[in-house]
Formats: C-alpha cells, structure tokens, sequence
C-alpha cells in the first residue's frame, strides 16, 4: 500500500509538471525563450533601426548573465522596410513558422497596426510595439496588445505642447504639419482637442505629407507663409522632421517650435538640420536626455559604456538607440514578473499588470504603470529644449490625460 502511494504520488507529481511545462507558451523551452520582432534595417525609416540593434544587444548581455530564470531570449528580428504589408508577411513567418513566444518591439504605427487584429485574434500577446498612438489603449478590442511609447501617447503629448504655448501666448495661431497616418492623425486630433472651440480660428493651417515623400520642403513653405506664432511638428520618419527644422529656419520663419517626441535625437534630427535651426527647440519626452559626462548618474553611464562595448558604431547619442535599450530592459522585467509561468495568457497578463516599474533612463518620478482596462504604460513627461548641444530638461513633470 505505501509503495503504491509513493508511485501514484510521483505520478501526480508528473502530471503536475508536465500541466505546467504545457502551459508555457510556444516557443519557451527549460533553456530559451524564442520572441519575434520586426524592425525597418532598410526603407524610409532605417535611422530607427537602432533600436533593433540595441535591444538585440541588451539581449545577448542578458544571455551572457545567465538569461531570464536560467532561459536565454532568443530574439529572432527581421528587417520590414517599414512597410505594412511586409510586417504581416513577417509576422505570419515569425508565429507560424518559427513558434515564437510573443512579438515584441515592432516599430511604429502602421507596421504595428498591420499586424494587430491577426495577432489578436491568434491570441499571440503583442507586447510593448514601439508607437504613441492611442489606438493602443484599447483592452476591450486589442486585449493582445500593449504600447510601450517613450512619452505619453501622441493625444496628450499634443494637448501638453498646445497648453505650453498658450501660457506663454494665449493668442497664439498655430502650424501643423503632420504624417499622413493613423499616427498623424491622432496628434492633429489632440491639437483640436486641446484647442476646444478656438481651434478654427487658432490654427492657421495644418499639412500633411506621406512617410515616403523625399521632402516636406512645400509643405512647409505652405506653413510659413501663415506666418503662425506656433510651428508644431509630428513625423516619425527623422528625415521630415530635420527637413521641416531646416526650411524653416532657411526661410526665416521663427515661431515657437515642437517636435514630435520620437524626433527629439539629436544625432539623426538635430544636427542634420544644423545646430542654428535647432537650437530652442522644444519636445515633450519621458526618457532622460543624453548626457555625454553624466556625473553622478550611474544609469546614464551604464548605458554610455554598454554602447562603447556593444555597439561601437551606433552614436550613443541616437534617442532610438537610447530607446531601445529602454524598452529591452522593460521586457526582462516583464519576463522576470511572469516568473516561471510563460504561458501567452499570463505574459499578456502581467503587461496588463504593472505597478510602479522602474526603469534606468526614465526621468525622475516616472514609472511604468498598468491595468486590465488602461493599456499606458506611460502617463507623464518633461518639456525638453535644445541648446544647441544637447536636449535638457526645462519644466518640472508635466501630468498627462
């Protein structure tokens, strides 16, 4: 009888494990953990592909410290050229055909958007797509899918710019140009939206161009003929936003400026659209500007030696690259917070479920903070100005909607 006990125990006990172990999600094994990512090596958007670089960077660092709970991540990334139709045929080779875990990073909105309903309705978690867009917080049609953006969604980062320059210029009229996307879009619709009942009035004009335009040049010549006091600027592509910084400046156009935060870098904005077209100009961000000689900031010189020793070629200077190595650290987090349970449903669950997340590049006070029913990881930023050098902070912690 107590032999029998014993077996039908360690029967149980088995059962048990391997319950456990079928849990897991494709792609985990005792020993990896397989993620996929699409990422634009080539195409209009390929100054972004430091951020693929330096999460793939973070990651072999991580491996070489023992992994996550022993497993190494195994970030299979492919090139989409940043465009849609390319992210889909990626994607569908990434879940289907090489059984990853959950798709990770994908940069931008369209790509990203290309990408959702399939991976929702897959119940593949899209985890941490790199894009403001506030079309990501939305739990109750894309429970699978999860932003992680590097200030406050494009809606509130828009409605921060209007109130920062309405308090120094109640009267102002104001600029728009902005890409013509989902991503676009919804910046223009916070400008309306911060601008209430005033906005006919108080925009002068707002213009459009597409990812792929070789320049933004007449649009922006369009732009300052209304000689408005406020020139706000929303592209994702580096290319248009040092174009529009630098046409302006040649045309003699100086009205108060923000970039887009996912423009404010200065090595691939900032200094092709020279030092004098730059400097003053504003942006909203939640990641720490970089600090060539941080002193005392150990985080800041963590990353400044990461890069010296990882990515020699890649300016450390480059927010993406900066970004990127944010957004790294944020999924081992993750992974770390799901513990040994990496089904698909409990990574989508923990994404859902994060409270006070600190992470080493995020400016004081901010933290990464999520719930079943409110998908933005970040909430909160800073106004960063450029001096001509470098970004540096300028207000204290601004609260967004």
């Amino acid at each position: 009888m107590t032999a029998l006990r014993l077996w039908l125990g360690a029967a149980f006990a088995a059962a048990l494990a391997t319950t456990a172990q079928a849990q897991n999600a494709p792609g985990v094994t005792a020993t990896e953990i397989k993620i996929g990512n699409t990422m634009p090596y080539s195409g209009p958007a390929s100054a972004l592909s430091a951020t693929g670089k330096a999460i793939v960077a973070y990651f072999d660092q991580v491996n070489e410290q023992g992994g996550v709970g022993g497993r190494k991540i195994n970030l299979m990334s492919l090139d989409d050229g940043f465009s849609p139709p390319k992210t889909m045929e990626a994607a569908r080779r990434l879940v289907e055909g090489e059984g990853v875990a959950f798709i990770a990073a994908t940069m931008g909105t369209a790509p990203s958007s290309a990408i959702a309903k399939y991976l929702n309705a897959n119940k593949v978690p899209q985890i941490f797509l790199i894009s403001s867009a506030s079309k990501w917080n939305d739990p109750q049609n894309m429970p699978w899918s999860i932003a992680l953006p590097w200030a406050p969604n494009y809606i509130s980062e828009a409605k921060i710019n209007v109130d920062y320059a309405r308090a120094k210029n109640p009267n102002a009229r104001f600029a728009v140009l902005y890409q013509n996307d989902d991503a676009g879009k919804d910046y223009l619709r916070g400008v309306k939206e911060a601008l209430g009942a005033d906005a006919d009035k108080a925009i002068a004009l707002a213009s459009s161009f597409e990812v792929a335009d070789p320049t933004v040049d007449s649009q922006v010549l369009t732009l300052a003929a209304t000689k408005a006091d406020v020139f706000l600027i929303y592209s994702v592509t580096p290319r248009a936003c040092a174009q529009a910084l630098r046409k302006a400046h040649e045309v003699g156009w100086r009205p108060q400026r923000f970039l887009a935060s996912g423009c404010a870098n200065k090595a691939t904005v900032m200094d092709p659209a020279g030092i004098e077209a730059g400097k003053g100009v504003l942006s909203l961000g939640s990641l720490k500007p970089y600090v060539a000689e941080p002193k005392g900031d150990a985080a800041m010189q963590g990353y400044i030696d990461f890069m010296k020793a990882r990515l020699p070629g890649v300016d450390p200077n480059n927010t993406a690259a900066l970004y990127g190595y944010t957004v790294a650290e944020a999924l081992v987090a993750l992974l770390k917070q799901c513990g040994n349970d990496l089904s698909r449903d409990n990574i989508m669950k923990q994404a859902a479920n994060l409270k006070n997340v600190s992470l080493s590049l995020l400016l004081p006070g901010i933290t990464l903070n999520t719930t079943p029913t409110d998908f933005r990881p970040i909430k909160d930023g800073y106004m960063l100005e450029f001096n001509g050098a470098d970004w540096v902070v300028v207000s204290e912690m601004l609260r967004g909607t």
